[in-house]
């Protein structure tokens, strides 16, 4: 590692009721992955945002190769070379690849754009990166991973000094991820200084040279991560020790009633002849590979996506579900992994989004009854420990392990006895998601029944009492939590199909 290329001195950042940073500090080298972590809520992306000024601080110092400096929006940040990479992209899929990198700062012949400039350096940034895309592609003909390789070009393209990943393997496949550690380590070679920040602890060892942690807005301390074990850093997140014990044996009784059944379900090609059983109380992992039809599976249960053929009972009657609507009232409820898209209304307050699945019984004449919704809404935020200072706090102002639990309470108050989580913990840190594992341990125990589809190896593991495996649209096996290993998983996550 070189010398310090940015230190942020003593960092303070108020918003109305939330003191999100309180005197921080934080300093990269050059030359060093220097990883940013904390639980959701932690005050991580606000720190990074004050940075790159999207906010302005209250107080405090940021010196930038040596000279102080305050940067009042994004565009002043990349030109002095501070840029981030989104976890969400922000590419214009109609686009190209090149058009989508020089946009706003496109190559001019006279008044027309010059397309072939743009598509020649273009494919200087990915030979400099090793990546190897044809910049006149349209952007949305790449895979999510290309796409994320196209950020990192456009952010060398400002001729970054310092770049900041800011969650860059949330929607990456393995060999994905490899090819973008490839890239850093290239970065780091370069001297560059790179902010990680990331929930996945075992990347944190791999790419990291340094790990800074906050909690609840102040800067807890930095640890050389060659030094450090995942417990050090767990410890100096949450402020507590985290056991994640595999379950070793089910707790569903075998006689257990079966409350959803789904016999030979057809959906296209990800959804091929899909049968299982659910029962009360019992949690029954889904596992596979990215693309094994888990997801659509769920889809098609719920009514989300048209089903070609099969049956689905609960509690034993036959049910028609052909939307999302009919499986509401046959009392499963959905937690999809794209929970800002489909799960909640993030520019709506807690109460209105808890209370939106059952409104009509929040009713007074043609009026909501507020009275009567804010208190359901406070239920739950009590029963549920929502981080929130109160129920009419907007939902986009929580972090991302307290939305979740929103999108929980709202099928919680509509009493919904058949609950599907679709990666529920992806996205929020290792504290949120220990909460959220004794939620739905809690609701199990309670006698709901739970579908929960997860990529997290140690998750299924955790938490399932039975285990479905997928791949390529299939059903390929089921294993009792009892006999369950990582390799039997896999094998069956990877089993062709005849």
């Amino acid at each position: 590692m070189g010398d310090v290329i940015l230190e942020m001195k003593q960092i303070d950042k108020t918003f109305p009721g939330v003191h999100a940073l309180d005197h921080v500090d934080f300093e990269v080298r050059r030359g060093e992955v220097h990883a940013l972590m904390g639980e959701n809520g932690a005050g991580k992306s606000t720190l990074m945002k004050v940075l790159t000024g999207i906010y302005t601080k209250d107080s405090g110092t940021i010196i930038y190769e040596g000279k102080e400096v305050e940067f009042h929006n994004t565009r002043e940040a990349q030109a002095a070379g501070v840029v981030i990479v989104h976890q969400e992209l922000n590419m214009l899929g109609h686009l190209t690849v090149a058009q989508n990198i020089f946009i706003g700062r496109e190559f001019k012949k006279g008044i027309r754009i010059d397309d072939k400039k743009m598509n020649d350096e273009a494919r200087k940034l990915f030979d400099r990166l090793n990546i190897d895309i044809d910049p006149t592609t349209t952007m949305s003909d790449l895979t999510v991973g290309k796409q994320q390789m196209c950020e990192i070009a456009k952010a060398i393209s400002h001729d970054a000094k310092v770049i900041i990943f800011d969650e860059p393997s949330a929607a990456l496949t393995e060999a994905e991820i490899e090819d973008l550690f490839k890239i850093i380590r290239d970065l780091r070679q370069q001297q560059l200084g790179i902010v990680y920040i990331s929930h996945r602890m075992d990347e944190i060892k791999v790419i990291t040279d340094r790990v800074s942690v906050m909690r609840d807005g102040c800067y807890v301390g930095t640890l050389i991560t060659d030094d450090c074990t995942k417990d050090d850093i767990v410890n100096m997140m949450v402020g507590r020790v985290i056991y994640e014990e595999p379950k070793t044996k089910s707790m569903v009784p075998e006689d257990a009633e079966v409350v959803l059944k789904v016999e030979h379900l057809n959906a296209g090609k990800m959804v091929q002849d899909v049968s299982f059983e659910l029962h009360k109380g019992e949690i029954l992992g889904f596992s596979g590979l990215m693309g094994a039809g888990r997801t659509e599976t769920a889809r098609a249960i719920f009514g989300a996506d048209p089903k070609e053929s099969g049956d689905i009972y609960v509690k034993g009657r036959k049910v028609v579900i052909n939307s999302p609507e009919d499986a509401v009232k046959a009392g499963i409820g959905y937690l999809s992994e794209d929970r800002k898209r489909f799960g909640i209304v993030v520019q709506k307050t807690i109460a209105e989004n808890t209370t939106m699945a059952d409104l009509p019984n929040y009713m007074k004449g043609l009026f909501i009854d507020k009275k009567k919704e804010k208190q359901a809404a406070q239920k739950y935020v009590d029963s549920l420990a929502t981080k929130t200072p109160s129920v009419e706090q907007l939902v986009v102002d929580l972090s991302g392990g307290n939305q979740q639990k929103v999108v929980i309470a709202k099928w919680l108050c509509k009493n919904c006895d058949i609950l599907i989580f679709d990666e529920p913990t992806r996205g929020i840190d290792v504290g949120a998601k220990n909460e959220i594992y004794k939620l739905m341990n809690k609701l199990a125990g309670e006698g709901k029944s739970i579908i929960m589809i997860s990529s997290e190896m140690q998750e299924i593991l955790r938490m399932s009492d039975r285990i479905v495996v997928m791949c390529e649209g299939r059903k390929t096996g089921e294993l009792k939590i009892e006999e369950t290993t990582q390799e039997k998983i896999m094998n069956l996550a990877t089993r062709d199909i005849d």
